[in-house]
């Protein structure tokens, strides 16, 4: 187990757990990044823009400042001269997931951040529904691809 990916892991849990208090506490608002952003693009609401731009720069930079200060992206790239590196299964599927990914967020009323992070620590019911259905998706999603389809680590 490599100790410096798990400190990693753990700080940007607090990270993501502070910010989601910071903002509830501060402004009364569900770190939820589909609706930021979703509102902030389909109904610019006067005077609620710039605290999403500044929530949603804040997601952005936080990557780029590590980078720019040497510490790279984790085990994203195949080779330390690749930022990201290639999809695993090429662009095509990974355009297809993410449409999948925003339907299912439409459909859910929310995302992993607002639901699963937000909504869990309220304990509310909606959330703990969403995201027991994003956990069982995702086991049913593995298993199909790499049982039934053998389709390896995609």
């Amino acid at each position: 187990m490599d100790l410096s990916a798990s400190l990693q892991g753990l700080a940007g849990g607090v990270l993501i757990g502070l910010s989601a208090t910071w903002l509830m506490a501060t402004l009364g608002r569900i770190a939820g990044i589909s609706g930021i952003l979703g509102n902030l693009i389909t109904q610019r609401p006067k005077g609620d823009s710039a605290w999403r731009v500044a929530f949603l720069l804040g997601l952005i930079s936080g990557p780029l400042a590590i980078m720019a200060l040497g510490g790279g992206l984790g085990n994203v790239a195949g080779s330390p001269g690749e930022v990201i590196g290639a999809p695993a299964g090429g662009v095509g599927l990974m355009l297809v997931a993410g449409l999948l990914v925003g339907l299912g967020t439409g459909l859910g009323s929310g995302c992993t951040s607002g639901h699963g992070v937000c909504g869990l620590a309220r304990l509310a019911p909606r959330s703990m529904a969403a995201t027991a259905m994003f956990l069982l998706t995702a086991l049913v999603t593995v298993y199909i691809s790499r049982h039934l389809l053998g389709l390896g680590s995609i």
